[in-house]
């Protein structure tokens, strides 16, 4: 059996992969793995020994580049002929694709399983993106939706529309070079029927609608056994749990300024900073004895020592800084962060900063409520809720469809669903 998985975005697009690609071949599955051509995702891959496929342009210079919203069209266009190539090249002799990932890249993908006749499945990392009568969808970047559209139906139509408009000739361009026909509806083709939600029903609780068959199998979390470093052990050791701050992939253009509020702020609860770099390459600077900067970490070991974390609310992050107990600050940024930090805020576990750029007073006050004795009793408490093994029930459900060779429209296999809130692979 072998299972070609196929993204396109930041780390947190890639992270899970690698969760899922090291359970698929526990269970004797060859794995290769479609991502973009950055340095630390190589080496992610490479630390698991699965062989990482490069597609398209860096995902880190494409983000920093910050294009015009105009661009979205000719981006998309490049994303999916990225895909042409090294997905055809890589999925042949495959016997399962799964796509996730930036939309017009996964239909790219899921265009090349069609073409090559490979049963494919379609995931998202969080529900936003699966049509929701008791939702809105997320408006795209310069087309928001008109204001006196309220309607969560009407919305997700116009939203249908965008798509079409954003992504469908490009698509439709290349699915012609494959042989393929034009595609009617380019969200309804990516979404299918069936897709899969791999994120944690505790945090991400998914309820049924009428026209999805939703698979959620629980966050795809690859266990982190890479020992802190030497040096940073020593710091956390040398005082009272410090606060952890990092922004992951987000680019974050005024850097050097997030970074004095961190500090500042940080200092105001009278505690001390752990202060990670990521792809904005923070920096607390100058000499600051308590202040500790790092780059790639073990986050499940450095969050369970940490008193809180302030981050952007990733879906990977979020459900980390869960699953270590750590209180949380999420300061959103784009996309689907403002839903995880209402859900941080709803659920107690921490504080939802007001927009993505704070002030010293202002992200100092979010961390207060964060640093209260009741919420990190509730981010504690909450830890033991959140699932570790979606990655394994993803693997035996994918594996359970492929050998049964059963298949729904468009080669997707026949997986059943499994009940929302559910994370354990029917028996």
């Amino acid at each position: 059996m072998r299972v070609l998985l196929s993204t396109y975005g930041s780390r947190g697009d890639v992270e899970p992969l690698a969760g899922l690609a090291v359970r698929l071949r526990e269970q004797g599955a060859g794995v290769r793995v479609c991502a973009p051509p950055d340095e630390d995702f190589a080496r992610r891959l490479a630390d698991i020994g699965v062989p990482l496929v490069p597609v398209g342009p860096s995902a880190r210079a494409l983000t920093r580049a910050a294009p015009a919203p105009a661009s979205l069209p000719e981006r998309a266009a490049r994303l999916i002929a990225g895909q042409l190539g090294p997905v055809t090249e890589a999925a042949e002799g495959c016997d399962l694709l799964v796509a996730t990932g930036a939309l017009p890249a996964a239909a790219g993908a899921l265009s090349v399983a069609e073409k090559l006749g490979i049963p494919s499945v379609s995931v998202t990392f969080q529900q936003l993106t699966l049509p929701a009568p008791h939702r809105r969808p997320l408006a795209y970047p310069g087309r928001p939706f008109p204001p006196e559209v309220t309607d969560p139906k009407t919305l997700w139509e116009l939203d249908a529309q965008s798509v079409n408009t954003l992504f469908g000739e490009a698509l439709d361009t290349h699915r012609a070079s494959l042989g393929l026909p034009p595609v009617d509806d380019v969200r309804a083709y990516v979404v299918g029927d069936r897709p899969w939600l791999a994120s944690d029903p505790f945090l991400d609780p998914w309820h049924e609608t009428p026209d999805l068959d939703v698979v959620q199998t629980g966050a795809w979390i690859l266990p982190d056994t890479r020992p802190l470093p030497a040096d940073l052990t020593a710091f956390l050791d040398a005082g009272a749990p410090p606060v952890y701050v990092g922004f992951g992939s987000m680019p974050l253009h005024a850097a050097a300024d997030m970074a004095r509020v961190a500090v500042e702020a940080v200092r105001a609860q009278g505690r001390r900073l752990v202060l990670a770099r990521g792809w904005a390459e923070l920096s607390p600077g100058g000499d600051r004895d308590d202040c500790f900067e790092v780059g790639e970490v073990n986050q499940q070991a450095l969050f369970a020592r940490v008193a809180a974390v302030v981050h952007h609310g990733g879906a990977g992050t979020t459900t980390t800084a869960a699953r270590a107990g750590a209180a949380q600050v999420v300061v959103p940024q784009v996309a689907d962060q403002p839903y995880w930090a209402g859900r941080v805020a709803a659920l107690g576990i921490g504080a939802a900063h007001d927009g993505p750029a704070p002030t010293v007073a202002s992200l100092s006050a979010a961390l207060g409520t964060a640093l209260a004795p009741e919420t990190r009793a509730r981010a504690a408490s909450a830890a033991g809720r959140v699932r570790a093994d979606g990655a394994s029930v993803a693997a035996r459900l994918l594996l359970d469809a492929a050998e049964r060779g059963g298949q729904d429209r468009r080669s997707r296999p026949a997986v059943p669903p499994l009940p929302v809130g559910r994370t354990t692979a029917p028996r």
